[in-house]
């Protein structure tokens, strides 16, 4: 028992004085074991900042916070990937109060005689003239699949400030588009007109779609032009905020949300 006890002795004092090594003659920390280890019964975790001890919970696991911090329970529900079916990666939404603002000087009819050939899929955005970003909607998103879709949902008000209406048409064509990497994906075009009320205004919804997008960050945005005006040269259009007091910006803001399903291409085994 004395010899016993003198050997526990000596390998505590070791432990807290020196490196001991198991299976090693190079030890690389204060206890390093070369080999497996089976723990029996109990882990605990000492805390020295609050002198707690904490054992875990089932099914957690030790997860290290750093040289200098003791490690932490946490639990980690990792889902279980099957082969060539899409899952949701990506989800966010954004939101703007900013809009923007169009006059008669903005409308764009001359420069779309042809709106069939001009929006057409993959236009640069630097080639339609007179669209206006909605800059708090242009965001990052990240792709990590070769097969993905990506679901684009915006929403917005449109209003003008038309007084009430009157013999002859009054309204205004506008066109609002989905860009990934500044290239259209996505285009909705309405007409807002006059009605027995003044400064009317509408909800635009519209939802784009696009797939395979390459690995990596894309830039997502949301751009909008006036296109025609009648009986309207005098009057402002604006999208995303509002133009006089019957609706406020809270009413008038645009939102997108974003949805990136994928199929994973890296499979990692879930071991119960």
């Amino acid at each position: 028992m004395k010899k016993l006890l003198s050997t526990l002795f000596l390998t505590i004092g070791l432990l807290l004085s020196a490196q001991v090594g198991i299976k090693t003659e190079t030890p690389r920390s204060t206890l390093d074991v070369n080999g497996d280890i089976n723990f029996r019964n109990k882990i605990a975790v000492f805390d020295a900042s609050d002198n707690s001890v904490s054992q875990g919970n089932n099914d957690q696991l030790l997860v290290s916070r750093g040289e200098g911090l003791p490690p932490v329970w946490k639990t980690l529900r990792i889902p279980e990937y099957e082969t060539n079916k899409f899952y949701l990666i990506y989800n966010n939404s954004f939101s703007d109060k900013v809009g923007a603002s169009f006059t008669s000087s903005d409308d764009s009819t001359v420069n779309y005689g042809s709106r069939g050939g001009t929006f057409t899929k993959g236009k640069e955005y630097s080639t339609l003239s007179k669209f206006k970003k909605i800059d708090g909607l242009s965001q990052d998103i990240t792709v990590f699949s070769t097969q993905s879709k990506a679901y684009f949902l915006f929403e917005t008000v449109v209003q003008a400030d038309f007084g009430v209406a009157g013999t002859t048409d009054t309204s205004i064509d506008y066109a609002c588009g989905i860009f990934v990497d500044d290239k259209l994906v996505n285009l909705r075009q309405r007409n807002l007109k006059a009605i027995n009320a003044q400064y009317p205004f509408l909800t635009h919804t519209q939802i784009g779609i696009v797939e395979n997008l390459s690995k990596g960050t894309h830039k997502v945005s949301v751009a909008c032009t006036r296109l025609g005006s009648y009986g309207a040269s005098n009057n402002t259009l604006t999208i995303g905020t509002n133009v006089y007091t019957n609706i406020n910006s809270f009413i008038s803001q645009s939102s997108l949300k974003v949805d990136v399903y994928e199929v994973p291409e890296v499979f990692n085994n879930v071991i119960n």
